[in-house]
């Protein structure tokens, strides 16, 4: 009886607080089902029995909420992720308005889309864990991108912006096997952390004697490091697209480069 009352300011104080900034308001499930997805590519929601998997986060920024994942791959899903891939490889495409086409100054790499077996499906469902379950989430098609020298993915953004009810509401960018100079993830407009606190030159790209005794400067790159993930928050909770989300994928200098995309969907009410 006393663990459950001691319960209760955890859930006012800190559940409810950090699922507002996560999702914002709720949505009703029937809101969803009225979006247009193509089902063919969303995961559903389905109960599975997954293996315990820890890792460690290290939190950017809190609006837009940008979070470094240490170990959000095990060195056997990684493998995994490889040997399934291999055969579906593709060479990346980009979308102006109805039109798809291969244009490498924009995007230089191939991708596969990924069949959901079990170690798939429970990458799916550690996503969806790390958002909190939330029923509102759909997490689409797992695809791996593969990048050579010289592949490279210009600025953008992962959300629309769209005249539509649903939009990419989160990504991870999630490293599968790097071994590679070059190839990080630039978000120009994401204001640089004290590098003297904690262990950020670990995980960005730091100047030589970089200090904050002078102004903080605009940019990070985060460093490609096998089995590490970024995850960030691509709309407010009023469905405005973040700007500070727009980021690269800079380009492969030497060797090679294997990402996971995982995007989830949720409402984008109009702007």
């Amino acid at each position: 009886m006393l663990y459950a009352v001691a319960l209760v300011p955890l859930y006012f104080f800190v559940y409810l607080p950090i699922s507002s900034m996560l999702y914002g308001p709720s949505q009703k499930a029937s809101d969803l089902a009225s979006f247009s997805f193509n089902l063919s590519l969303i995961a559903p929601d389905e109960p599975l029995s997954c293996r315990p998997h820890s890792y460690t986060t290290h939190i950017l920024s809190q609006e837009p909420l940008v979070i470094y994942i240490e170990g959000f791959l095990s060195p056997d899903e990684s493998d995994h992720l490889l040997k399934i891939s291999e055969d579906k490889f593709e060479p990346s495409t980009v979308s102006t308005g109805a039109d798809t086409s291969i244009q490498k100054d924009i995007r230089f790499s191939e991708v596969a889309v990924l069949d959901r077996d079990d170690i798939v499906r429970c990458i799916e469902h550690r996503a969806r864990d790390f958002q909190g379950w939330n029923p509102d989430l759909h997490i689409e098609r797992l695809r791996t991108q593969r990048y050579g020298v010289g592949g490279h993915y210009k600025h953008h953004y992962d959300w629309s912006g769209a005249s539509r009810e649903a939009d990419r509401v989160s990504t991870f960018m999630v490293y599968v096997d790097v071994d590679c100079e070059g190839g990080g993830t630039e978000f120009p407009r994401i204001r640089m952390p004290d590098v003297k606190k904690g262990r950020w030159c670990d995980l960005l790209e730091c100047e030589e004697g970089s200090s904050n005794d002078r102004a903080p400067k605009m940019g990070v790159t985060f460093k490609p490091i096998t089995g590490n993930a970024v995850f960030w928050q691509n709309l407010a909770a009023d469905g405005r697209g973040y700007e500070e989300t727009y980021h690269a994928g800079l380009p492969v200098v030497s060797g090679h480069k294997v990402g996971l995309n995982i995007w989830s969907w949720g409402s984008a009410r109009r702007r």
